[in-house]
């Protein structure tokens, strides 16, 4: 083979780490952002909140050494460094270089309790116990264990082979959020490699993991479904005979508790039943029911929409939309620590010595805080964007809450807007909207079409509402089928299948029409 060299024309895509940070700090939720913010408070020098007063100006007091005084002098001798010659320079009405300690707060006076720019240097103002910097508000709440960490915990405990303790730690990982182990073993292994020989090796292994899972705390854990689940807490019952045969019986007809009928189905007494009823009752369908950390939490909205009042207070049919104040952050630079690295810059530049290496990292600092103030501004600009064009579009949903929703995509506000999808997904990914109609997050706005009689469209959130009117207008001794709730729809011009009605059904966890009927 012949080597050469040859020269070519590309084009690629390269993502600036200020193009970079928008992108991260866009997705984030109010509780997130806010904690970012804190994050880049605490490292870096030049950032605070524009709502505090300045620690550092605490300590002027002074005529001479006002924070107006401090800039004044910084800006002139910036200014006649670039033609001052260094014995002019030092003979200038500002602190000598020297004079000023640049490990220190902004002023010429160094406190006891100051160290180097980190986020541990306090003021002199600063009381000598920490109680209060050290407080932790979320310190007080108890550190729920998770039902992965509980049976990791127990692992380790357990005399396994490595191979078995991976294999082990493999299934604890791939539990669902209740603690069923779904996905086959066969699957399981193939997502782990594409040779049939070792797939056939790893399902044997993790054969014995399940066996070790299963037998760990919580009973039940690692089960394929509730049925299974609940089998296996029957192991270790006495007297399970009549349970374990009611578990092979479908699910709903223990819902029903018709106790005749599966007395009859099993050919036993309805005693026994009744038992066997009991003592499944008493047993935990849902392993990490115990181990869900439960926290009340309230939904802070990232933008308001209030209804726009008309003359005679009349409301109109426009809706305002504004963002929420109090989860907007109020930064800015430190202009007077700012101040104070253009006068270093500018002395080292008149002396013509060597560069401080810690001047170049104050100014990459420097660049950093107004870049992070610019990410956070367009930030809370996209999600206005975002907010006023969902607005637009459903505005009837505004007024007659979920039965008029209209139909509507992300590519709809993207082209509408001009941005990508990916970062109108991020936009609605975490925010809230607080609306006449209650407070929702923005995907809820976002919902597939179906097709109408007369060749409109409407959402699947106003089909799922309008099933939802027609079950709790229906009559419990008689209640709807899905296939009967179709044929309604149809009638209202709204061609939606069974087995989609179904599927909204469930997704709204209405039971079936057998389990809704009342004798």
């Amino acid at each position: 083979m012949k080597q050469g060299l040859s020269l070519g024309f590309s084009q690629s895509l390269t993502l600036t780490p200020q193009l970079q940070q928008s992108i991260r700090l866009l997705q984030l939720s109010s509780l997130e952002l806010e904690q970012e913010i804190e994050q880049q408070l605490a490292i870096n020098p030049f950032l605070e909140r524009d709502d505090e007063t300045s620690v550092r100006e605490q300590f002027e007091h002074s005529e001479e050494y006002a924070p107006q005084a401090i800039l004044d002098k910084a800006s002139s001798s910036a200014e006649s460094a670039e033609g001052d010659t260094p014995d002019a320079l030092g003979d200038a009405p500002t602190p000598s270089t020297d004079d000023l300690d640049w490990d220190g707060d902004g002023t010429t006076e160094m406190s006891p309790n100051d160290s180097e720019w980190g986020v541990e240097a306090g003021s002199a103002n600063t009381p000598s116990d920490q109680s209060d910097r050290d407080f932790d508000p979320l310190g007080g709440l108890s550190t729920a264990t998770s039902l992965t960490e509980h049976l990791k915990h127990q692992a380790q405990h357990l005399r396994l082979t490595p191979t078995d303790a991976a294999s082990l730690d493999f299934l604890i990982e791939s539990l669902d959020e209740r603690g069923f182990l779904v996905e086959s073993l066969e699957d399981l292994a193939a997502s782990l490699t594409s040779d049939a020989d070792d797939t056939l090796r790893l399902v044997d292994q993790l054969r014995i993991a399940k066996h070790w899972l299963q037998n760990l705390d919580p009973c039940g854990v690692g089960a394929v479904d509730v049925s299974e689940c609940l089998r296996l807490q029957l192991k270790e019952k006495p007297n399970n005979q009549t349970a374990l045969r009611l578990l092979d019986l479908p699910l709903a007809n223990l819902a029903r508790r018709n106790i005749k009928q599966m007395a009859l189905s099993l050919e036993c007494s309805e005693s026994l039943v009744q038992k066997g009823l009991q003592l499944i009752a008493s047993l935990e369908p849902l392993p990490s029911r115990r181990f869900a950390i439960s926290v009340n939490s309230v939904v802070i909205p990232d933008v308001f929409v209030r209804a726009a009042k008309g003359k005679g207070g009349r409301t109109s049919v426009s809706f305002t939309t504004e963002l929420n104040m109090d989860v907007m952050p109020r930064l800015k630079v430190d202009e007077i620590t700012a101040q104070l690295l253009k006068l270093q810059k500018a002395r080292e530049k008149a002396k013509t010595e060597s560069k401080n290496p810690a001047t170049d990292v104050m100014q990459q600092a420097l660049v950093e805080a107004r870049g992070f103030i610019k990410s956070i501004s367009q930030r809370f600009d996209t999600v206005l964007r975002v907010a006023k064009a969902i607005v637009a579009r459903q505005g009837q949903f505004l007024m007659h809450g979920a039965v008029a929703m209209r139909p509507l995509v992300l590519r709809d506000i993207a082209d509408e807007l001009g941005l990508h999808e990916s970062t109108v997904s991020r936009v609605t990914t975490n925010k809230y909207m607080a609306t006449p109609q209650g407070t929702f997050e923005f995907k809820y706005f976002f919902d597939a079409s179906l097709g109408t009689d007369s060749g409109g469209e409407t959402s699947g959130t106003a089909v799922r509402a309008l099933i939802a009117q027609l079950i709790a207008a229906e009559k419990k001794t008689k209640p709807l089928s899905d296939g009967k709730l179709a044929d309604l729809l149809a009638e209202q011009g709204i061609e939606c299948a069974r087995r989609t009605v179904a599927k909204y059904r469930e997704a709204m966890r209405i039971p079936t029409a057998s389990l809704r009927k009342v004798a």
